[in-house]
Formats: C-alpha cells, structure tokens, sequence
C-alpha cells in the first residue's frame, strides 16, 4: 500500500465514521450536509490523489487492510 493510497483509505473511513455519528443522532441530521462536507472532501481528493476514483473494489480493499492491523499494544 502506498502513502496515497493509505491516506485515501484514511479518509474513507473518516468520512464512514462521520456520516455514522451524523445520521445516528437525530440532533445532527439538518446539519448532515455541512458536517459532512469537509471529509467528502477529503476523501475525493485524496481518492484523485490514489488514483482510486473509480476502482471501489481497490479502495474497500486497502480499507479491509487497514483494518485487519492490529492494534499495538502499550
């Protein structure tokens, strides 16, 4: 995996995670398109930068490496 692509599938995960917190507090829900508009940001960009626009298969795939890591432990 290479610097690119790991921060790509870094940034996929954010923009998971954040939508996964927006839409799990009903609170948040009006406020979804301008909470959530930074990490799809984020995430095109680096996606662009990956060369992974497109290639969903490769994108979920370094994603699934991540995380498989395990955590190191202290």
């Amino acid at each position: 995996m290479t610097a690119r692509e790991r921060a790509a599938a870094q940034a996929y995960i954010r923009l998971l995670e954040t939508t996964q917190a927006v839409f799990s507090d009903p609170s948040l829900t009006p406020l979804a398109a301008a909470i959530l508009t930074p990490p799809m940001t984020d995430a095109d960009t680096a996606l662009r930068a990956a060369g992974l626009t497109g290639n969903e298969a490769r994108l979920l795939n370094l994603v699934s490496a991540l995380r498989e890591v395990p955590v190191a432990r202290r």
